[in-house]
């Protein structure tokens, strides 16, 4: 096995995660390499519709994106397709952060020279430097997991956080959105996100999101409160909103990708579960509240931040869809707790 550590590749492939929020976490990788080959050209590979999170990252050259086929016929297709991009990028490192056999197939296929992924799923044959998982594995945060793919580079774990870029006249047209519902730039924004794509076993009560919602409008006039979700969560976020009146917004299953960073970005203060939206927030510097149940924070939490509510009951983290017991473990966290919390995020960002 080739010692990489005095490697010099000149096209650096990295095969991104195909979540929103692991996508966001493994931004703090891209710098770090780029920071150790500033002169090759770095191209991240990623699924359709997510690599619209790296538009303007400055350690990124090329955003490679392809869609996944609904069927088996489409995928071989796109297979087909994403090896031949391989085989014209002459990439002389990848550097795999999902674990399936199927991407270090097509880094195989699509003769990248050196491969770097983590072993198991019956793909250490197609890696040039399969890398053993962290004993700590189960405690230690998605970030630092990323960062341990590039010591076999001789890269160290490094204090490089996960990047997004929203450029200004995205903030512009996230206010003109919000314009058309009455809001302007001298209202307070509280954005909630209180779904997750993962499954019910990560979300909040709806009554408990509402009984917030509650409180904060009575707090302050001039605060709105702006809910987001995809298609799939829209009818949770309607439900939640059908009590209240325009100072409540339903944006659910109305944004872009690139619109959703940038209404995030103009809030001031984030209430969400364990999701990708709540690692946008993060990555944004948006001050944010994040409630996990069945999901461990010291893992998929928030990087940067720290406002955890977790109750850690016995049964946790499960990382089950649904609970099949009592949801013992979102019924701990209470609203008036979540309340106060918030209201001290507020304070703190107003006094800045």
């Amino acid at each position: 096995m080739k010692d990489l550590k005095q490697l010099q590749p000149k096209n650096i492939l990295v095969r991104m995660p195909n979540w929103i929020g692991d996508l966001v976490m493994a931004t703090a990788v891209l710098e770090d390499l780029k920071k150790a080959y500033p002169h090759a050209t770095l191209t991240t590979m990623c699924r359709a519709p997510l690599g619209e999170l790296l538009k303007y990252n400055p350690f990124v050259d090329e955003v490679y994106s392809f869609h996944r086929g609904k069927n088996i016929f489409f995928r071989r297709d796109s297979q087909r397709n994403v090896v031949r991009k391989l085989h014209m990028g002459n990439y002389d490192l990848g550097i795999l952060l999902t674990n399936s056999l199927s991407s270090a197939w097509c880094f195989w296929q699509g003769n990248v020279k050196f491969r770097v992924g983590y072993r198991g799923d019956g793909r250490r044959s197609l890696l040039t430097h399969p890398v053993s998982f962290a004993l700590e594995r189960e405690q230690e945060h998605l970030v630092t997991a990323y960062k341990r793919l590039l010591q076999p580079l001789g890269i160290g774990l490094s204090g490089t956080k996960p990047t997004l870029v929203v450029l200004g006249e995205e903030i512009r047209q996230a206010y003109e959105t919000l314009g058309r519902y009455g809001v302007s730039e001298d209202h307070l924004i509280v954005g909630i996100n209180p779904g997750a794509t993962y499954g019910s076993s990560k979300c909040w009560l709806p009554e408990r999101f509402q009984e917030v919602i509650e409180s904060l409008l009575a707090l302050e006039p001039h605060l709105v409160v702006v809910l987001f979700g995809d298609a799939s969560g829209a009818p949770l976020v309607t439900r939640i909103c059908q009590k209240f009146s325009s100072r409540v917004i339903n944006l659910a299953g109305q944004t872009q990708l690139r619109e959703l960073m940038a209404l995030i970005k103009v809030c001031h203060i984030f209430l969400t579960n364990d999701s990708g939206p709540m690692h946008i927030a993060d990555a944004l510097d948006t001050p944010l509240l994040a409630l996990f149940g069945s999901t461990n924070p010291k893992v998929t939490g928030p990087y940067q931040q720290k406002n955890v509510l977790y109750k850690g009951v016995a049964c946790a983290p499960c990382y089950k869809r649904v609970c099949p017991i009592d949801f013992r473990c979102m019924k701990a966290i209470h609203a008036q707790e979540v309340y106060e919390q918030l209201t001290q995020l507020l304070d703190k960002r107003m006094h800045v």
